[in-house]
């Protein structure tokens, strides 16, 4: 594992003011030394933004929004915030091209605009991908990659802004994880890819069906900056537990 360590909190659509309190324990164990490298971002539904923006002031938490409209301002967009509404609240971070988002119609162009915009608002991305299972069992997951990458970051030269989040969708909510080697070579792949777009070493994360019980198997996955978690970070306790795994 790398010594800065990603530790990302998807909420998706779970949370409400009850769950604010509990946050007090992460933000106990973040002012421990031993925990102070890893860096901790909540992207929480949409309405509790403000509340979270808010509890992390002065905790070196950082807070996102799960995705963002391509129009960076304004518009006449019904139910859709733009990037400036979640840098107006506070939020550093965007989470774009989540395969959940995907399925309901985000294609690689219009996560091209979205990532466009919300770097002409000065967020940075956590950009997902990842290949299905029927893509998985035809061989066609480099591929796959190789497009959702080349398609969704095309004109895009700010790769400092971005980090990258491999999900493998037949992973996420399943309890199954890829294989270390597997994993490894995906992972080596997608190193490979942006080699030949930037001389920065980009940041992976792995995001699916991380919890404590696995988490001690991925970290010793060569080339892995992190771990984005979805169910297992609504919960406190296991999030700490988590993070206690990873860092140790």
């Amino acid at each position: 594992m790398t010594n800065n360590i990603y530790l990302v909190a998807n909420w998706k659509m779970y949370g409400g003011p009850s769950n604010l309190k509990s946050l007090n324990k992460v933000i106990n164990l973040r002012k421990l030394k031993k925990y102070r490298k890893a860096n901790i971002i909540y992207f929480p539904p949409f309405t509790l933004i403000s509340n979270l923006v808010s509890k992390f002031k002065k905790t070196n938490i950082s807070v996102g929004g799960q995705n963002c409209h391509y129009q960076e301002n304004y518009g006449s967009f019904t139910g859709s915030i733009s990037p400036k509404m979640l840098k107006d609240l506070g939020c550093k971070y965007v989470i774009l091209g989540h395969s959940e988002n995907r399925i309901l119609g985000d294609t690689d162009e219009i996560i091209n605009k979205k990532i466009q915009s919300a770097l002409n608002k000065k967020l940075k991305i956590i950009f997902c991908i990842g290949e299905t299972l029927s893509e998985k069992k035809s061989k066609l997951t480099f591929s796959v990659l190789k497009r959702q990458i080349n398609k969704g970051l095309k004109r895009i030269k700010n790769f400092q802004k971005i980090i990258i989040a491999y999900e493998p969708v037949w992973s996420i909510g399943t309890g199954i994880i890829p294989k270390n080697k597997e994993l490894e070579t995906n992972v080596g792949k997608i190193r490979n890819i942006f080699s030949k777009k930037t001389k920065k070493k980009m940041l992976i994360l792995y995001g699916g069906s991380v919890n404590s019980k696995n988490i001690s198997i991925l970290k010793n996955i060569s080339g892995i900056d992190g771990f984005l978690i979805g169910s297992a970070s609504q919960n406190s306790k296991k999030f700490i537990d988590i993070i206690k795994k990873t860092i140790n």
